[in-house]
């Protein structure tokens, strides 16, 4: 939805601020005023190519921000800034960081529809109709969708494996011996996790033993033989203590060195149940040596890591097995795919059935909405067409498209192939009430919605207009009072005449707006044209 939109010397516009409501937001004025100005800025934000000539003239660079909510659940919203050189150079931001078109596409794209663009709605697109039939249908048709998503993952993944075991029961020659080799000889040597990493610690431990050993006792007896640090530190220890009745400071000289006494002590002991653990065993160390350099004749060839010879172990492991037992490996992955695909079929089989099931109500809704617009007997046509299963795509199992047939016997065709902008968005119009709150879209934008229509029917656009309101946010560029003094929001767009006219966007309440709507009905502002509509607002605000 959109909180604010700030457009700077776009078109004819110099500077413009629009605020529109969270409902019905209406933009009227005269013909040529420059209200297709602000639809050009609205495509720059939502991600549309852009075109130097939509610089104003005179101008070096154009610009639209806007902060928009993405949803009812949103408190924090989002800004966006896209700008535009004279030269065509365009600059994205998005809540200040620099970003691509791309991502203000994705981001802003999906949550905007410009209706009476032929190039901005997704109703024109195909692709687009099944998801509103599925939302439309709600669980029936959502819970059948994920059903056969979780179906048709499942046979590709099945189908992955076959071709992987068969591709593997096919290995033949140089593989099949390296495997064969590879799983020989780390059989032989058979390494356990953990094992190269412990020898690394113990054996040079085991070579130096003596040299250890050695320096262990060295260092034990300067501590704790008679004359050693242990014995010299202890005399000085007691002659400071005697003399700490004298001065005191000889005192706290001696603790701290009785507390040396004790770490010296610990030390010592350390030392002599290291010099007595540490065992030299010939034997032994000729056996880890052998067993070291056996592991790392592994690493040499299928390292650099441990890890690395296991799995080379694992690997060679699995394709001898599948070349050995591959007809069995075959028959059991074919049937796992098989399985896969009876419960994709059936799962297909209900996913159509909910949504052939769903479309043809949506479209009689959709043509209920139309009558009320007085388009005739013009009516929307599901076509849903199944598709081969090799063309089977997580979508669904079959092509489907809205087509619309604007009278009875006539051949209902391809909405794309709708000529009348204005007739394309009161079917979408049409279409967006009657998927109300279960619409993707927040923010729908109308430009050619009143082409046309008049009388009676501008009532009923501005009614369901209205409708729409309740569940969309919904901006309105109309000729039509009737749908004016329906708005939350009025906007007027104006025109300043000089060398390079200038249009002005001001909100109008109260007797602007009576003066508005009297101008719209009969071009001027007399007093019958004035009263006519002030009744005509008081009856919209009921």
């Amino acid at each position: 939805m959109i909180d604010e939109l700030q457009v700077s010397n776009i078109a004819l516009i110099r500077e413009a601020t629009l605020v529109p409501s969270a409902g019905l937001t209406v933009l009227t004025g005269e013909t040529g005023a420059g209200k297709t100005a602000l639809l050009s800025a609205l495509k720059l934000i939502l991600g549309e190519r852009a075109d130097s000539s939509t610089v104003r003239e005179g101008e070096a660079l154009a610009s639209v921000e806007a902060r928009l909510f993405d949803g009812p659940h949103d408190t924090e919203g989002f800004t966006v800034q896209r700008s535009l050189s004279a030269e065509g150079r365009s600059r994205v931001k998005i809540d200040g960081r620099i970003a691509s078109v791309r991502e203000l596409s994705e981001r802003v794209g999906v949550m905007m529809d410009l209706c009476g663009q032929h190039e901005h709605q997704r109703l024109l697109d195909s692709a687009h109709h099944v998801a509103m039939v599925d939302a439309w249908a709600g669980r029936s048709a959502l819970e059948a969708l994920d059903a056969y998503r979780a179906c048709f993952k499942a046979s590709r993944a099945a189908a992955k494996e076959v071709r992987r075991v068969e591709e593997a029961s096919r290995a033949q020659g140089s593989r099949v011996e390296e495997a064969r080799f590879a799983l020989e000889r780390i059989g032989e040597v058979d390494p356990k996790p953990g094992e190269y990493e412990e020898l690394e610690e113990l054996l040079p431990r085991s070579e130096h033993a003596e040299v250890l050993v050695a320096t262990a006792n060295d260092a034990h007896a300067s501590l704790a033989a008679e004359g050693g640090a242990l014995d010299a530190v202890n005399s000085a220890v007691a002659e400071l203590s005697r003399m700490a009745a004298v001065d005191r400071k000889l005192g706290d000289i001696a603790d701290a060195l009785s507390d040396a006494c004790i770490s010296l002590e610990d030390c010592a002991n350390e030392l002599r149940s290291y010099r007595d653990g540490v065992a030299f065993d010939p034997r032994e160390l000729a056996r880890m040596r052998e067993r070291y350099s056996d592991l790392k004749g592994l690493l040499r060839q299928w390292g650099p890591t441990m890890d690395d010879v296991f799995a080379t172990r694992d690997r060679s492991q699995e394709l001898l097995s599948l070349v050995d037992d591959g007809d069995e490996q075959i028959k059991k992955a074919r049937e796992a795919l098989g399985s896969a695909e009876r419960e994709l079929f059936a799962a297909a089989r209900a996913l159509k059935r909910a949504r052939n099931t769903a479309a043809p109500r949506f479209c009689h809704e959709v043509g209920r909405q139309m009558a009320r617009l007085e388009m005739g007997g013009a009516e929307l046509v599901w076509e849903s067409r199944d598709l081969p299963r090799a063309e089977w795509t997580p979508v669904g199992p079959s092509s489907y498209e809205l087509l619309y047939r604007s009278g009875a016997g006539l051949t209902p065709r391809p909405l794309r192939r709708i000529a009348s902008g204005g007739e394309l968005s009161r079917v979408m119009l049409a279409s967006k009430v009657v998927l109300g709150n279960a619409d993707g879209v927040d923010t729908l934008v109308f430009d050619e919605v009143d082409a046309g229509v008049g009388g009676s029917t501008a009532r009923a656009l501005a009614g369901v207009l209205a409708d729409l309101a309740a569940t969309h946010q919904v901006i309105v560029v109309t000729h039509l009072a009737q749908v004016a003094v329906m708005a939350d929001k009025h906007y007027v767009v104006s025109k300043e005449p000089g060398d390079v006219p200038q249009t002005h966007l001001d909100e109008v309440t109260g007797e602007t707006r009576t003066a508005e709507i009297a101008r719209m009905l009969s071009g001027d502002q007399s007093e019958a044209s004035l009263a006519h509509a002030k009744q005509m607002l008081e009856e919209a605000r009921g």
